[in-house]
């Protein structure tokens, strides 16, 4: 059964798939730690398996090229998104080492392809000047996403004593089928260009390619040793970590938005430069912090940050040939997946030499990414990927 014509668009295919992915996997990743210590009796050895193993097809993400020579985009979105859905649906059958190995991988296959194509999809079907607005729109159903999902696993497990295979079956089952619902009512909408099916690497993209590097190198910092320092440092505890997540979830939802709009008014290199400055000041402040309430403060702003990233793929979108951009989301997403392997490692031993330090070391690469910040021209386009490539007026700044 097909929608009408008035819902049935693309930037709605788009926000309803924005909204199923965080759904199901907002519920992986909050049960994660607690389902394979208590039924898999996990220790450091598995985790960081898993971990690592999760990483893998975000690595490999450029292959996503390859396997569009067989199918259309739209369908291997949803293809990749039921993939997902099925893995996490089925990990609650599987508490063994080897069970959650495999299950970890389907599910982790179907995220990083979904991601990889959904980025292309939005780059090729939403307009340039409104595609930063929309992408804060996609920020906002994400986070309206994944509060739903901790808000329910709060209720299910906590109050009504829901089992984690329940649960893990619910939420897979459910983003499966509303997945499939997706698959049925909207039409195949059309890309204006046909896209390479070749893996693509381009001279002229050096700017964005290395912008997306150090971009996975800020997230990892976030991600590993922000959250690591407020438990070892500040002794948060879970209910408190989960409180930040959810002020992070509300901030997003109520103004990720408005930050992409703002980037389409004011510019990527403008937006960015503000960004990486607020980032060199934000690491310092971390190595420096040493009241739990300031911390707190620190993480929820370093959040909210994420949103201006969006300027990255924006300026991308401005200077890429339009059939280039399925195959360079692909090789986005690799680039992003070396920093994701490598930094964790490095930076941990700094870790346990001092903690400030790899807070330090994140001012670091926020100011590298400043400098090439300053190279975005104030009106990116193809044969204008550079600052020095731009003719300006007298009264430019």
């Amino acid at each position: 059964m097909k929608l009408s014509a008035k819902l049935n668009s693309p930037e709605n295919l788009l926000l309803a798939m924005a909204f199923i992915m965080p759904l199901v996997f907002s519920v992986w990743m909050a049960l994660l730690n607690n389902f394979v210590i208590e039924k898999a009796q996990f220790t450091g050895k598995e985790i960081g398996i898993l971990q690592s193993l999760r990483e893998i097809p975000g690595f490999l993400a450029f292959t996503a090229i390859y396997l569009l020579l067989f199918i259309r985009e739209q369908k291997f979105a949803l293809a990749a998104l039921g993939l997902t859905a099925f893995g996490v649906a089925i990990t609650g059958y599987f508490p063994s080492a080897i069970g959650l190995y495999v299950t970890t991988v389907i599910m982790s296959v179907g995220f990083h392809y979904f991601e990889t194509i959904s980025q292309s999809l939005t780059l090729q079907w939403i307009d340039k000047d409104k595609a930063a607005h929309f992408m804060g729109r996609m920020l906002s159903a994400k986070s309206i996403a994944s509060l739903l999902a901790y808000s329910s696993i709060w209720l299910l497990m906590e109050w009504l004593s829901w089992s984690y295979q329940a649960t893990y079956t619910l939420f897979g089952g459910l983003a499966l089928t509303l997945t499939l619902l997706l698959a049925l009512s909207f039409q195949q909408f059309p890309i204006e260009a046909e896209q390479e099916k070749k893996l693509i690497l381009r001279k002229r993209y050096w700017l964005f390619y290395a912008l997306t590097f150090f971009s996975g190198a800020r997230r990892q910092i976030f991600v590993v040793f922000a959250g690591f320092l407020m438990v070892e440092k500040f002794h948060y505890s879970v209910a408190d970590i989960s409180a930040l997540f959810l002020i992070n979830y509300v901030f997003n939802w109520l103004f990720a938005a408005k930050i992409g709009k703002l980037i389409g008014i004011i510019g990527e290199r403008k937006v960015l430069r503000f960004e990486y400055i607020g980032l060199i000041i934000l690491f310092i402040a971390y190595g420096l912090a040493e009241n739990a309430t300031f911390a707190a403060i620190l993480y929820v702003i370093d959040h909210l940050f994420f949103a201006l990233a969006i300027a990255i793929k924006t300026y991308f979108q401005k200077i890429a040939k339009p059939e280039d951009i399925a195959a360079s989301a692909g090789v986005s997403f690799s680039i992003n997946h070396i920093a994701a392997v490598v930094i964790p490692v490095l930076l941990g031993m700094v870790w346990l030499i001092n903690s400030s330090l790899v807070f330090y070391v994140g001012a670091g690469f926020a100011c590298c990414s400043l400098l090439l910040s300053l190279q975005i021209p104030l009106n990116p386009s193809q044969g204008t990927e550079l600052r020095r490539d731009e003719v300006l007026p007298v009264n430019a700044q």
